[in-house]
């Protein structure tokens, strides 16, 4: 492939600028096929699937948010050694019995990881449930209907290497 000139030097031919090109086109299609890759397979940055709907329904949860705060429903959350549980109390602290506990658990900026947990009565006023956490921050969404009213609570949970959850 390589030619000698006449006085011994080396001469780039049609076949040298042929690799070059085919090198610098293919780092650049490796590099795109890469950053999409890795694009496709983290968090897509959706927050709802139809923003307008969802500005239509902002007002009606900010009225549930407030009539919930006037009820003084209280809940605690704990997470230790795989199990999650849940109680509810109203406000003379009398606890609640609610006929669904849903919990959807995920990770706040990746969707591979989310999840919906029905929470079955375990007695009292404790719902739980065995489900094992990885290390790091995950959301947490408490969904609860008592007596047909509806619960609803946020939270952000940080797992430590112990298996230890602290609710924030």
């Amino acid at each position: 492939m390589s030619e000698r000139t006449e006085n011994g030097g080396w001469k780039f031919t049609g076949y040298h600028m042929l690799a070059v090109m085919l090198v610098f086109f293919g780092v650049i299609v490796a590099v795109n096929l890469t950053a999409a890759t890795l694009a496709s397979s983290t968090w897509t940055g959706l927050v709802v699937k139809n923003s307008y709907v969802a500005s239509q329904k902002f007002n009606d949860e900010l009225d549930g948010a407030a009539a919930q705060r006037e009820r003084g429903w209280q809940s605690t959350l704990t997470y230790t050694s795989g199990t999650l549980t849940v109680s509810l109390v109203d406000a003379s602290g009398l606890p609640l019995k609610p006929s669904t506990i849903e919990i959807s658990l995920g990770r706040p900026a990746f969707e591979q990881q989310d999840r919906v947990l029905v929470l079955p009565y375990t007695g009292g006023e404790i719902f739980s449930t065995e489900h094992v956490l990885e290390p790091g921050l995950w959301a947490i969404q408490v969904n609860a209907v008592v007596d047909g009213t509806p619960y609803r609570r946020d939270a952000r949970v940080h797992v430590n290497s112990s298996g230890i959850g602290k609710i924030e």
